[in-house]
């Protein structure tokens, strides 16, 4: 078993305007590992891995190189070096001089220089190419250069950032290989970031995937794939049908219109997310077919056709490389195999309030229609005007706050901004079947889960109305 080079221990990065980009991060990198930051943007990776790399301080935490803590240390005294999306060459030297950079700093002698820039262009397939300008080059061969003189330094772990994002697709597909084929060379550790989700599968031994500054699972390109562990992992990894349903008996489970069977041994009765992938799903005819529906759409991609099949209030999304006509009534069926079975989250969005002066509740400068004595079991005014709770406690609005919490389902969304209690913009949305689910991120530095089935585009500004009759409240002293 390999030993473990670098290992990040509960890391918070906390900005002075009270944003948290990465939360209570953990996670052990092996000698030699591939390892990919993977997630949308804004998920805190590169937060992550400039902090690895020293050019931002955590708020909290440990960062361990070979045991010892280099949290505080600056980057060039860490055995460390960074490629970026943005290859940062020097336009007034060539390819040699380009490289060669790092080791002059290094005072090296002339004659090493020689052998290592000599060593890297093999490594990269560039020899001969020493006295080009680097405005000569492509943008794969930059890429190159860039990679060559990170490694040149002999680091013990090379950051990627994003490295291909500035490629067309064929080249970025092309340089895929190359890394990988690269890294098995070199022996040394690479530590990537990309938002690419096929830049993850085909490169990595291992994937972290990330939302909202921290890890949402780690794991194998398969086991992230064939095994996601929430309906994030499930909808970013790949193409995925959701559905919210229930386990109705031993090995079997209902949603999207139908009772399937699955190899998932959960309770009956509890509440699920059903993942399936749209390559797993067999078009039948109806009589065969567990759910049954209507042909919407066929769309030819090449390898296979992408079918949507609309089955009452769900939407079955089918690859396969046959397809039906639109229009045509079809079944559906999916082998037990194919079945991933999660316990529901808990979507719950909670929040603080707070209490005014008068003993109502505010949240975000507005007046809820409640008051503490309505919320609170046992509370009452007394007869100076205050209130105490059902211990007989007075409440201090100055000391007090009120914890909240409301369904994703009670959120009504809105385009009247005025109209809500709070509003934001659409972060990310995840399809479940017969509704969407909505991550609003507001101004409030929170975000917020909405449930609507009506289809809003990401980066929407909306309103959310949330009926105090359908929150819950908690009385929370400082």
């Amino acid at each position: 078993m390999r030993e473990k080079i670098i290992e990040l221990q509960n890391i918070t990065k906390t900005y002075d305007n009270g944003f948290t980009a990465v939360s209570d991060f953990n996670l052990y990198v092996k000698r030699g590992e591939f390892i990919t930051f993977l997630g949308p943007s804004g998920c805190g990776k590169t937060t992550t891995l400039r902090m690895i790399a020293g050019f931002e301080l955590p708020t909290e935490g440990k960062i361990l190189l070979n045991g010892k803590d280099i949290a505080n240390l600056p980057p060039y005294e860490r055995p460390i070096n960074t490629v970026f999306q943005r290859y940062a060459l020097f336009p007034h030297m060539n390819i040699y001089e380009n490289i060669a950079f790092g080791l002059r700093q290094k005072k090296m002698s002339e004659d090493v220089i020689k052998k290592k820039v000599k060593k890297v262009l093999e490594l990269v397939d560039l020899e001969g190419f020493e006295k080009r300008s680097v405005a000569t080059l492509s943008g794969g061969q930059q890429q190159r250069i860039a990679i060559a003189r990170a490694v040149v330094n002999e680091p013990e772990i090379l950051l990627l950032d994003e490295p291909l994002g500035a490629l067309d697709l064929k080249m970025r597909k092309e340089m895929q290989l190359e890394l990988k084929e690269m890294h098995e060379r070199l022996g040394i550790t690479f530590i990537y970031v990309t938002h690419d989700q096929e830049e993850a599968l085909t490169m990595s031994d291992t994937i972290v995937v990330m939302s909202k500054g921290k890890i949402q699972q780690i794991g194998t390109p398969e086991d992230i794939y064939n095994e996601p562990k929430n309906a994030f992992v499930a909808d970013f990894i790949g193409e995925s049908n959701i559905f919210n349903g229930i386990m109705t008996g031993k090995l079997k489970a209902r949603f999207g219109g139908g009772e399937f069977e699955c190899v998932d041994d959960i309770e009956e009765g509890t509440l699920i997310t059903a993942v399936v992938r749209p390559e797993d799903v067999i078009i039948t005819t109806p009589q065969e077919g567990t759910i049954r529906g209507t042909v919407t759409s066929v769309i030819f991609k090449g390898i296979h056709y992408e079918i949507v099949v609309e089955s009452g209030k769900n939407e079955m999304v089918i690859q396969s490389v046959r397809a039906p006509k639109v229009g045509e009534y079809v079944g559906m069926k999916v082998d037990p195999d194919n079945i991933h079975i999660m316990i529901a989250e808990d979507n719950t969005n909670y929040f603080m309030v707070d209490i005014n002066s008068d003993h109502r509740l505010e949240f975000n400068g507005k007046i809820l229609d409640t008051s503490v004595t309505k919320i609170i079991k046992g509370s009452r005014r007394l007869e100076n005007g205050s209130i105490a709770d059902s211990a007989g406690e007075v409440i201090d609005p100055q000391r007090t706050k009120i914890s909240a919490a409301i369904h994703p389902r009670n959120i009504q969304m809105t385009d009247d901004i005025s109209a809500g209690n709070v509003d934001g913009y659409i972060s990310n949305l995840i399809y479940k079947g017969d509704h969407y689910s909505y991550v609003i991120h507001t101004d409030l530095d929170q975000d917020f889960i909405a449930d609507d089935e009506y289809l809003w585009n990401m980066g929407d500004h909306v309103g959310l109305i949330m009926p105090v009759d359908k929150m819950t409240f908690k009385l929370v002293r400082k």
